[in-house]
């Protein structure tokens, strides 16, 4: 009995024939096209792609038109994809927050901006970018809402009041209202202030974790009786934290006084917070003393496994506190015959020699100098008793008003008769307060004007450099410093 042919082998041999007896283990592309033809119901490639380019067509003119209209509505510039009604539409009005709101905000606080101020709500003309002062809606009523804090993430700034609406949050049930206070505000020539507004509920239960104010118009008739297309306001997104953590929140910038845990990543009775207290540094000044002395043993006080990351974010926050640039220290090294200038952190700002009359910036000195002074820096941080507090204050003298210019300056500045010189504008005594040096500016950058006005006044750091030799030479005079 002859067994049975495998169909593989029968395959096999038809397409030898078909080969001309030569055999082929993988079809040729011949064969493949011819196959593909099969399928395709005879049809050629050129075929089929004339029988495809209508449906392709439309396809794509669907998908260009869907581009082409999403592109022209984000061109408007306040909401275009909104119907008004009415047969006059005004476009170009805009709500805007003139000063930012801080980024952590606490519940039964009374909502401030940024810098300590009220938070002002102001009219725009688009087109001119300045104040609508006049006309009936300079006076009109504003609303103030809750908004989503993930609104605007994406920057648009061509949203439609549906889309504002969408976004305003309300308080969570069985909640008190998310904001209490004075929720409606008149403008006022176009300008209008959020005096009593608070939040009674924390942001941790929105996705974000965050939320945004809003302000949106009540009032949207012109003069003539037209719909008005205001644009409502969106404030930069912020965080809602119950009150309970004001106590602990850190401040920004913090002060010398601040007790350390103040510092970003520091918690109050946290490990941090403990071993600095264990090592005496208990306030910001005496970090960023520690800091300036030895970073590492610092560094170490908190702990060999903290990270970089928690590092930096330590020291950056605590580099923004405002020194007091009333106190200084002054260190003797009679061996080297050399006297070193400090702030009030003990950081190195100048240094003198027996053969100088002021003191020197350190990026002015020469290489051996800088070498002597390295050293003799060294030498005071480990003998810090020797340090010796100069109150700058006692080096300028009373305090006396400082006397205005002369008549013949008030009244014409830039036509000096030639009587007057410079010898008679006077200004014997710098005013106190909280930084000498800028209570001179003024008078000196007037003086600058007035005499060189082909100088910028936008040099003033070169003025400000020109001003603190002299303002060292006072210190090193008070010092009871005397030339060898």
């Amino acid at each position: 009995m002859m067994p049975k042919r495998r169909f593989d082998a029968q395959w096999e041999d038809e397409h030898n024939v078909e080969n001309g007896g030569r055999s082929s283990s993988i079809p040729s592309p011949k064969r493949f096209r011819n196959a593909v033809r099969d399928v395709l119901g005879k049809q050629s490639m050129a075929d089929f792609a004339s029988s495809m380019e209508p449906f392709l067509r439309s396809v794509i003119r669907e998908e260009v038109e869907k581009t082409v209209v999403r592109v022209l509505s984000h061109r408007s510039s306040f909401g275009s994809r909104t119907t008004f009604e009415g047969s006059g539409v005004k476009k170009g009005l805009v709500l805007h927050f003139v000063n930012k709101l801080p980024s952590r905000i606490f519940t039964n606080a009374r909502i401030e901006a940024e810098d300590g101020n009220p938070v002002r709500i102001v009219l725009l003309d688009a087109a001119t970018n300045t104040i609508v002062s006049s006309g009936p809606l300079s006076s009109m009523k504003i609303e103030i809402t809750v908004l989503n804090g993930d609104f605007g993430c994406d920057d648009r700034e061509d949203w439609c009041a549906k889309d504002f609406n969408d976004n305003v949050i309300k308080e969570r049930e069985g909640r008190r209202p998310l904001v209490t206070g004075e929720l409606s505000v008149v403008l006022k020539d176009g300008v209008g202030q959020i005096s009593d507004v608070v939040f009674t509920d924390n942001s941790s239960w929105q996705r974000s974790r965050r939320f945004r104010l809003g302000a949106k118009a009540v009032q949207r008739g012109g003069a003539s009786g037209e719909v008005v297309r205001i644009r409502e306001a969106r404030s930069e997104p912020f965080v809602v934290k119950d009150h309970r953590g004001e106590l602990y929140k850190k401040h920004y910038p913090p002060k010398l006084g601040d007790e350390v845990w103040r510092l970003e990543r520091i918690a109050k009775e946290g490990a941090f917070h403990k071993r600095l207290s264990a090592n005496g540094i208990s306030t910001v000044k005496e970090f960023l003393k520690a800091y300036v002395i030895d970073q590492t043993t610092l560094r170490s006080i908190l702990g060999g496994g903290i990270s970089n990351r928690i590092w930096d974010s330590i020291v950056q926050h605590a580099n923004t506190c405002v020194l007091d640039e009333t106190k200084f220290y002054v260190y003797n090294d009679h061996a080297q015959g050399l006297r070193l200038l400090f702030n009030s952190v003990y950081k190195l700002v100048g240094a003198m020699f027996d053969d100088g009359h002021n003191y020197e910036p350190l990026d002015r000195l020469t290489p051996p100098q800088k070498v002597l002074v390295e050293n003799s820096k060294k030498q005071a941080y480990r003998n810090l008793e020797g340090l010796i507090p100069m109150d700058s204050r006692s080096a300028i003298g009373p305090s006396r008003q400082l006397p205005l210019p002369p008549p013949e300056i008030q009244s014409d500045p830039f036509h000096l008769s030639n009587n007057l010189t410079l010898h008679q504008l006077e200004f014997p005594v710098l005013r106190h307060g909280k930084n000498p040096l800028y209570n001179f500016l003024p008078h000196l950058c007037f003086l600058t004007t007035l005499f060189f006005p082909q100088l910028s006044i936008l040099k003033l750091p070169k003025l400000k450099s020109l001003l603190s030799f002299h303002y060292c030479r006072r210190i090193r005079l008070a010092s009871g410093f005397q030339q060898q």
